[in-house]
């Protein structure tokens, strides 16, 4: 007698586990951490590209200054010397306010007054900006001026968001042969007439 075969069920395979999560494309999360983290290196490179070219500026615009100041120890000149400051002046003030570059007289010592400290390019030692420039043998007291100037840029540089000088900035004049007759250019790059095409102007 033959033994009973137990009936055919299902057959049974080995369970099988899903294959691990890929990991591209990330999930939204890592898309919106990366975006962040890409803002935060475009506002971070911003920021430190701003404060290389305000030291840049500062660096170049002292070198200038004292440039026209170690210049004027040579070659004694006050009508060059007021030229040269006054060019410095005008061009990092057209940096400041564009309008600068139409101001002249009184409204010019103003707009440096307001944005320096005290009065005194109006009735300090900066008035003689005026016509010291246009004079043979113009009168000044170079140390005070000169102080003033550094004093005015010191302000500038540290209240304004000014980036940089336009135009080639030299550090130091190299010194050129003029006679009575010819004008010469200062070293902000503004020609400045000679004394005596400008004493019909005084």
């Amino acid at each position: 007698m033959n033994p009973v075969q137990p009936a055919a069920g299902p057959e049974l395979r080995d369970i099988h586990l899903p294959p691990d999560p890929s990991w591209w494309p990330p999930a939204p999360g890592w898309w919106l951490l990366a975006a962040l983290i890409l803002v935060g290196l475009l506002v971070c490179t911003f920021w430190l590209l701003r404060i290389w070219r305000a030291r840049r500026w500062r660096r170049r615009l002292r070198a200038q200054l004292e440039g026209i100041a170690a210049a004027y120890r040579e070659h004694d000149d006050a009508a060059r010397l007021s030229a040269e400051l006054s060019g410095l002046l005008r061009r990092a003030s057209l940096l400041i306010d564009t309008r600068a570059a139409s101001l002249t007289g009184e409204a010019w010592l103003d707009f440096l007054d307001a944005h320096g400290s005290g009065e005194g390019f109006r009735y300090g030692p900066g008035r003689v900006l005026l016509d010291a420039p246009w004079q043979r043998r113009a009168k000044i007291d170079a140390d005070a001026l000169l102080d003033l100037v550094r004093a005015w840029f010191a302000r500038v540089m540290r209240d304004r968001d000014i980036v940089e000088l336009r135009g080639p900035v030299s550090g130091r004049r190299s010194r050129s042969q003029h006679d009575s007759h010819s004008g010469h250019s200062d070293a902000a790059g503004i020609a400045t007439p000679s004394v005596e095409e400008g004493a019909s102007r005084v």
